[in-house]
């Protein structure tokens, strides 16, 4: 019996394979016949862009419908490059589904000449194409660009903050001051701008900070038991004995406080990573930070493009512990989304407490 049952099996499976074979063969090959042709708007068109109107629209770009060899849906993206780029680094406008023609506003106009490299407040000249395709395959691009000529804003975003860099014997880096040590920033109160903390690791030395990696011009340091110094030459603070400690100082009201802190229950993980709608992989996974070598509860990323959205913080890839906060740039403590504003941004994350700082890099 069970002979026989498995002759049947086989024998399905040599008829279903057969029909796929066919199936195959007799499929109609589609290809395509005409490729889409911007005709709006006119060529060499100027757009002077302002930051006040970022939500208004721009253009709205036309094209001609491209043709298959068969009765299909088409999609479309609108990609710009610079002017006699060869569109493999363009940067997409948008996308339609069967519609010829889109609305781009002002901010994303502008982002894209500002990530081509574009130079604010300076007429420059940029192509657009598109590019059609079924079921992102069997792509077409336009023969011909449209040129337009730009003169964007710089789309930087606000940031009014001063940002304090851990410096010394005592901390990672070292006294080595350049713009590329792997200096530990303070975390900035989400709320409170005058105030910072950092939970951490200590070795036994002197330290001091600096507000700008590469100068010495801008420091912080120790005036007395609780107060702190804003000069070109402050006080060093002294840790006695290497360990976790909590430091905390108020810009404003000068003071500060250097106290132990017992780290010995706290996790060790594996992973860290950002995740959410404003990060590349949105909502379905994270983005990996680098754990620091001198500080196994400190994480770090470079730069990572980010875009509007929401974020937070995760660790080993799951969601049984995370970290979140209610204020963009800085702060933590509660599982709120974070919210994000496009830009590039150099991240920093505390899993002690939770406190996260997001640099914009706007160079």
């Amino acid at each position: 019996m069970k002979n026989i049952t498995k002759s049947v099996i086989a024998l399905f499976a040599v008829l279903a394979l057969s029909c796929s074979v066919e199936d195959v063969e007799d499929r109609p090959v589609i290809q395509g016949v005409d490729t889409p042709e911007l005709v709006a708007p006119e060529n060499d068109k100027s757009y002077v862009l302002l930051e006040e109107n970022a939500d208004d629209v721009a253009e709205r770009f036309v094209w001609t419908k491209a043709t298959y060899g068969g009765d299909v849906e088409i999609g479309y993206k609108l990609l710009i490059d610079v002017k006699g780029g060869d569109f493999t680094k363009a940067i997409e406008l948008g996308g339609t589904s069967g519609a010829t023609q889109i609305e781009v506003t002002v901010k994303i106009l502008n982002q894209a000449v500002i990530e081509l490299g574009g130079t604010p407040d300076q007429l420059g000249s940029y192509d657009i194409k598109v590019v059609s395709s079924l079921a992102g395959i069997e792509k077409m691009m336009s023969e011909t660009p449209l040129t337009i000529l730009v003169n964007a804003y710089t789309g930087l975003i606000p940031y009014e903050f001063t940002d304090w860099y851990l410096i010394g014997a005592a901390v990672q880096g070292d006294w080595t001051n350049n713009a590329d040590t792997k200096h530990q920033p303070m975390f900035r109160n989400g709320t409170d701008a005058s105030k910072y903390s950092f939970t951490g690791y200590f070795s036994a030395g002197n330290f001091k900070l600096i507000s700008k990696k590469g100068s010495w011009d801008s420091q912080l340091g120790r005036a007395s038991a609780t107060a702190i110094e804003l000069n070109g030459n402050a006080g060093e603070f002294t840790i006695a004995t290497a360990g976790y400690y909590k430091f905390v100082f108020d810009t404003t009201a000068l003071t500060y406080t250097l106290v132990a802190y017992n780290a010995s229950a706290a996790p060790t993980f594996s992973t860290v990573g950002i995740i959410g709608s404003s990060t590349p992989n949105s909502w379905d996974a994270s983005t990996a930070l680098t754990q620091s070598t001198f500080n196994a509860h400190v994480w770090s990323l470079d730069i990572l493009g980010l875009v509007d959205g929401e974020a937070k913080f995760r660790a080993n890839d799951k969601w049984d512990v995370s970290w979140g906060g209610k204020t963009a740039f800085s702060g933590g403590g509660t599982g709120d989304n974070i919210p994000v504003t496009k830009s590039k941004y150099t991240i920093y994350f505390n899993d002690l407490d939770g406190s996260y700082l997001m640099i914009p890099n706007q160079e």
